[in-house]
């Protein structure tokens, strides 16, 4: 007897994982997002797996520096919509704290980090969350074309909204 054949997607469309809070829980995330987006399609070296692995790096690095709690962790969601060409990177700590845009003076060292996620991402912001802390989050693109997002992350004839708050 035949038993029916269900085609399975080819691609998972989520990857997600909880990290340790530290420096080395930052480099793994970004280091199993970018083997993620290469099973996905998205090999290294293509804007699209570049942009998305900066913009989990450094939401990553903020979590893990600014939205630390000791002992608890934070996690990570790449959620990739292939028919819409993109990649929504969701990082969420339990800090209470929400990150607000900086300008970073010439000689700082730090304070760029959202500056370069908008700069990546077409869309990013600030959600609230079950339980303690909140998500960061923003919309990366995959595929270039008319009124889709491009290989840099942009939609066609539109810049990156940048929040100054906490969305609902």
């Amino acid at each position: 007897m035949n038993s029916p054949h269900t085609p399975r997607a080819p691609h998972p469309s989520v990857f997600s994982q909880r990290f340790s809070s530290t420096r080395r829980g930052a480099r793994l995330a970004r280091l199993l997002s970018a083997l993620q987006l290469a099973d996905w399609g998205l090999p290294r070296g293509t804007g699209a797996h570049d942009a998305v692995v900066q913009v989990v790096g450094e939401l990553a690095a903020n979590a893990v520096t600014h939205g630390r709690v000791p002992g608890r962790d934070f996690a990570l969601v790449l959620a990739y919509e292939a028919a819409r060409g993109v990649i929504r990177v969701e990082v969420s700590d339990t800090h209470p704290g929400v990150p607000a845009r900086r300008a970073a003076g010439g000689v700082e060292e730090s304070g760029r980090g959202l500056l370069v996620v908008a700069a990546l991402s077409f869309a990013w912001g600030v959600s609230r969350r079950v339980g303690p802390g909140k998500t960061v989050w923003a919309e990366c693109g995959t595929t270039g074309g008319e009124g889709g997002p491009d290989a840099g992350g942009h939609p066609s004839g539109a810049g990156a909204r940048v929040p100054d708050r906490v969305g609902g």
